[in-house]
């Protein structure tokens, strides 16, 4: 990437770190879910698994790890999304949070809720995925929050990994490796790398429209010269690189 265009939240050059994560289960209202994440012996990757327990409150639950220190704030705004590096999934569905907003505990010690920020994900490729903050939806207490105010990005205050039943469609022990979480700008760079923007997959050439066109003209121009090759007519006006210069400026929309 150009310009200074990431920053390491957890991993790379951030050590995992278990006292900066806290269980954060579906025990408080009852349940009887369990999340556990366990930095590598180096650090540079963490385990998040456990049991995901859908059975005592009746279809749901969820199990989640979050960042402790009520008093750390990130300013994310320079930034245009997030980028999780996963390693190793069971191919179960998460779920990533943010919040902007922590509001203590009530008289009962629970905390009170806020608005969440969240994007559900299965896994990703070896070169990352990354979620733009336009991907991230607003929830409170687990339904959609339509007139959230925007998500404050020098105010970031929590970051959650977590693995919940979606209503019945999964339960039962989980684990996923995070090697890194890093704040990151988008750049030229981005797809050079193979990160797809605005998407929840990684960039992939096979999908590529602008290699499948590549393609396509590569593969005329072959034919067309065989062609005049075999039938004898003068082919030193078709080198590939004209060939290119006037079909592939026709093919981007170009005059």
């Amino acid at each position: 990437m150009s310009k200074s265009t990431s920053l390491d939240l957890f991993g790379a050059s951030q050590p995992w770190t278990a006292s900066e994560w806290t269980s954060s289960d579906d025990r408080v209202r009852g349940g009887a879910s369990q999340s556990y994440l366990t930095p590598s012996s180096a650090a540079d990757s963490a385990h998040f698994h456990g049991n995901l327990d859908i059975k005592t409150l009746g279809g749901a639950g969820f199990a989640s790890q979050r960042t402790t220190g009520e008093d750390k704030t990130w300013d994310l705004s320079a930034y245009d999304g997030i980028l999780l590096e996963l390693g190793k999934s069971d191919g179960k569905k998460y779920t990533f949070l943010i919040k902007d907003e922590l509001l203590g505990v009530d008289e009962g010690g629970r905390e009170m809720s806020t608005v969440s920020w969240e994007y559900d994900f299965t896994d990703a490729t070896a070169e990352g995925l990354y979620i733009p903050w336009s991907q991230l939806k607003p929830t409170y207490r687990g339904k959609p929050k339509e007139d959230a105010e925007p998500l404050k990005l020098k105010n970031v205050k929590r970051f959650s990994i977590m693995s919940r039943s979606f209503f019945g469609e999964q339960e039962g022990d989980f684990s996923l490796t995070i090697k890194s979480i890093k704040a990151v700008s988008q750049s030229s760079d981005d797809l050079e790398s193979g990160v797809a923007r605005g998407s929840n997959q990684a960039w992939n050439w096979k999908d590529s429209n602008l290699v499948g066109l590549g393609v396509i003209l590569s593969t005329t121009w072959a034919i067309c010269f065989g062609f005049c090759w075999w039938r004898g007519i003068d082919t030193s006006f078709m080198t590939f690189s004209r060939w290119w210069r006037v079909t592939g400026r026709k093919g981007f929309g170009r005059a």
